[in-house]
């Protein structure tokens, strides 16, 4: 760990000497503690998080419609989101990389014009293996920009507030979900199947806009900049893999058992957020209004989990809350698919305490896993470990779609539930960090 003192940015509770990096109380002090550069930083990555998730809900809500224009299997498109999370661990981990090297924001540029040029081309794919690729590359971009944002983020956050503040970014997951649902509704309501999931593709182009504005107005945190640039070890894939010793720690230990979190947890949740609506759509007979209102009660609860979530992090300390709700979102999964055949109104109410919960153990990861880092190789340990965890999470989606021939894709999303049983039995082999500073 860097000899460097605590930068005022991120201190926990001192004053700054200047005030905007002091705590405040109130249920926005997290936000006014950030000052004026910490609250662009949010905004920006606030921003592209949620275009981030705007452009991966374009494959899910679509699958019907590309598995019937290509003549599809459910392995076949499942195959889809396996390629795309599995290429995002090499995005994510090299995007780490870059964010210790070349800095936060230009990484976090990199990652947004990738992943919206690659969407805005799977919808000129005139054939599946064409769509496939073009999907993967996507990939490349959709594994860093969280990362890279949440570092970001994290660097202007007091260690007070840092849980709610992360917490908080993940939201932006919900807000693209939403959008891309919105949009999914009006653009396959007016358009026929075989052109609408083209259009919803090409929308995909909406996060090029963000990035002219990151490029001007957002900022690495200064004090965090200079801490990064005097160690040598700056975006190492060594320094995160070297075993203890009798002077130092050393971050093995950390590095496997945190990717083996970020796999239980994301093996979960991918295999909800891509299978849900087909399971809706097939299973429960809904047309795409229908769909898009049942969805509307799921995201509407991953909002609030998100950010409850953030609050309780803070709170209960960051192997609590993961535990907590890794629990509860297993308890959801068994239920939500075993409703019987007509309750499709317990269908729509159950819908909201399964996105509270699958979202609400997301809060902690961004703070979580910033602080089982040092400043050098935050970046590099931060997208290497959460970024694994969706590649070798992704197998989950794949196994669900084979099965859904022989199970229907009601009872394979029993499956996810086994993914929460894994992210629970890794947090015995990391540390609490709540209330860490960031140096």
């Amino acid at each position: 760990m860097s000899s460097t003192p605590p930068p005022q940015a991120l201190s926990s509770d001192a004053p700054s000497g200047t005030g905007e990096h002091t705590p405040q109380d109130g249920a926005f002090g997290w936000l006014r503690a950030l000052g004026p550069g910490g609250r662009r930083a949010f905004a920006g990555a606030f921003g592209g998080y949620a275009l981030d998730s705007y452009d991966y809900f374009t494959l899910p809500l679509s699958m019907v419609a590309l598995a019937a224009y290509f003549g599809l299997d459910s392995g076949q498109t499942g195959l889809f989101t396996t390629v795309t999370l599995v290429v995002s661990a090499i995005g994510g981990a090299v995007a780490g990389v870059f964010a210790d090297r070349v800095g936060r924001v230009r990484a976090l540029m990199i990652t947004v014009i990738t992943y919206a040029v690659f969407t805005v081309a799977c919808g000129f794919a005139p054939d599946y293996e064409t769509l496939l690729a073009f999907r993967a590359l996507q990939g490349l971009g959709f594994g860093g920009e969280w990362a890279v944002g949440a570092i970001l983020v994290a660097e202007y956050a007091s260690a007070r507030h840092r849980g709610r503040t992360l917490g908080a970014i993940q939201s932006s997951w919900a807000v693209g979900w939403a959008l891309a649902a919105i949009v999914y509704t009006l653009v396959f309501s007016l358009a026929g199947d075989d052109l609408a999931w083209r259009v919803m593709f090409w929308t995909g182009a909406l996060p090029a806009l963000l990035v002219v504005w990151l490029r001007r107005r957002v900022h690495d945190a200064p004090e965090a900049t200079a801490a990064r640039e005097q160690s040598a070890e700056r975006g190492s894939f060594a320094a995160i893999f070297r075993r203890g010793t009798a002077d130092s720690p050393g971050l093995l230990r950390t590095t496997v058992f945190a990717c083996l979190l970020s796999t239980g947890v994301q093996g979960g949740y991918y295999t909800l957020a891509t299978w849900v609506p087909t399971y809706l759509k097939t299973e429960r007979g809904l047309s795409v209004v229908g769909t898009g209102g049942y969805l509307a009660f799921l995201i509407s609860g991953a909002f609030l989990g998100y950010l409850t979530g953030g609050h309780l992090t803070d709170r209960l300390g960051r192997r609590r809350n993961i535990w907590l709700f890794a629990l509860l979102s297993a308890i959801c999964i068994l239920a939500y698919a075993h409703i019987p055949d007509g309750a499709d109104t317990l269908l729509l109410v159950l819908g909201f305490p399964l996105g509270f919960c699958m979202s609400a153990i997301f809060s902690g990861f961004g703070s979580f896993l910033s602080e089982l880092y040092p400043t050098a190789v935050r970046g590099t340990g931060q997208g290497f470990t959460y970024n694994t965890g969706r590649a070798i999470g992704a197998v989950f989606p794949t196994l669900v779609g084979f099965l859904a021939d022989s199970w229907g894709v009601g009872g394979a999303l029993v499956f996810g539930a086994m993914g929460y049983g894994i992210a629970a039995l890794a947090l015995l082999g990391l540390p609490e960090t709540r209330g860490k500073e960031l140096a």
